[in-house]
């Protein structure tokens, strides 16, 4: 049985059900930002295809909204939910864990030059540089006709513009403008970039 303290994903399964027939395949997910897994287990029984696979990045460290966090105890979560999902019989779906920072992993990911994703998920850390950071990054393992999700735009107090999502999530659709067509437009900006 999963095992969640927050339900922050919550407004997100409706938007993403609308996704869901604009995705051509749905075997290759990456996640920046798993927390304890919710969002990842959605994806797992809800949108990766038969053997399809989902690599979630996290420092499992928190960020500065989670003063006070056990994020050990957040950590032990994301693996029992995740190990749940993924050995229940009727999906045969792969989670590769990868710890650490983003900039990091999505470094080595971009390396191996050995996926290239269906669909991307933004949601690590807050702070508009480290959104953009590992928006730019992620851009270029994406798919045309992927779609990668933003969340949280319109998050945070409107007064500290650097410390949440917004103003980074605002810059890399004005700058990729020509290459990509927003979808949605809400919590989360989902965008899909053009074949």
């Amino acid at each position: 049985m999963s095992d969640y303290t927050n339900n922050w994903f919550a407004y997100a399964p409706e938007v993403w059900q609308h996704l869901i027939p604009m995705l051509e395949e749905r075997r290759s997910f990456l996640e920046i930002g798993s927390y304890e897994g919710r969002s990842t287990v959605w994806t797992i029984e809800n949108m990766l295809e038969d053997g399809g696979r989902i690599d979630c990045i996290d420092t499992w460290e928190g960020s500065e909204e989670h003063d006070g966090t056990d994020m050990a105890a957040v950590e032990a979560r994301f693996d029992k939910n995740t190990y749940e999902a993924t050995s229940n019989t009727k999906f045969r779906r792969q989670v590769r864990k990868l710890k650490g920072r983003s900039t990091e992993k999505l470094a080595y990911i971009m390396t191996s030059r050995v996926s290239f994703y269906d669909f991307i998920y933004i949601d690590g850390s807050h702070v508009a540089r480290d959104v953009l950071t590992d928006a730019c990054m992620a851009w270029t393992m994406l798919k045309p006709g992927g779609i990668m999700v933003f969340d949280d735009y319109l998050w945070g107090d409107k007064r500290d513009v650097l410390h949440r999502p917004k103003l980074a999530i605002d810059a890399f659709v004005n700058i990729f403008a020509e290459d990509l067509t927003v979808l949605h437009v809400g919590n989360q900006l989902a965008i899909m970039r053009n074949p």
